[in-house]
């Protein structure tokens, strides 16, 4: 029997665990950063950054989705689905789709437009179960990402640091 939850702070190692094996299956374990403490931090702290459901099958746990808000100044609000995955012991009983459809309910019930999320070019049953869902490809797209080095010397062209201590001193001065 399928049961879909909210996931919870005393999930956090759970997720973690879900986290790296979906990062083993798309061959990138070695990506994955995250801790614990972030997840319990980031998710169930005073301003939770996501939201997670865990899918437990007979009671074990069989997947997550993981999503949060996402604004597109076309479409206006949606939610981004960061990951979603099932544990390859419990594919091909409907796990997948029961919780797309969980986060879809929630877009509806919260006036969202859209959900968004992204799909590696190697992953044929996922593109073809989203194609059947009858998602839109934006193949035309491109992602994008930012970090380490290339994030921190992109923020020290910020003059808005430099303008702010210049401001201060220039009070203290005063």
């Amino acid at each position: 029997m399928l049961t879909i939850r909210a996931a919870t702070i005393a999930d956090a190692a759970l997720l973690r665990r879900l986290i790296w094996e979906l990062a083993e299956f798309e061959k990138a374990p070695d990506q994955v950063r995250n801790t614990e403490a972030a997840i319990a931090r980031d998710g169930f702290g005073a301003n939770p950054q996501f939201r997670a459901l865990i899918a437990e099958w007979h009671g074990q746990p069989a997947g997550y989705a993981l999503f949060f808000s996402y604004y597109s100044t076309w479409r206006g609000a949606g939610l981004y689905l960061e990951d979603i995955f099932v544990r390859p012991e419990f594919r091909g009983r409907g796990i997948g789709t029961a919780l797309f459809a969980r986060v879809a309910r929630a877009a509806q019930r919260e006036s969202r437009s859209f959900i968004r999320w992204a799909v590696l070019d190697w992953n044929r049953p996922a593109i073809e179960m989203y194609k059947a869902m009858g998602a839109e490809f934006l193949d035309e797209w491109r992602s994008v990402h930012l970090s380490g080095d290339g994030l921190r010397k992109l923020a020290e062209k910020d003059s808005a640091e430099k303008d702010l201590t210049e401001q201060e001193s220039a009070e203290k001065d005063s």
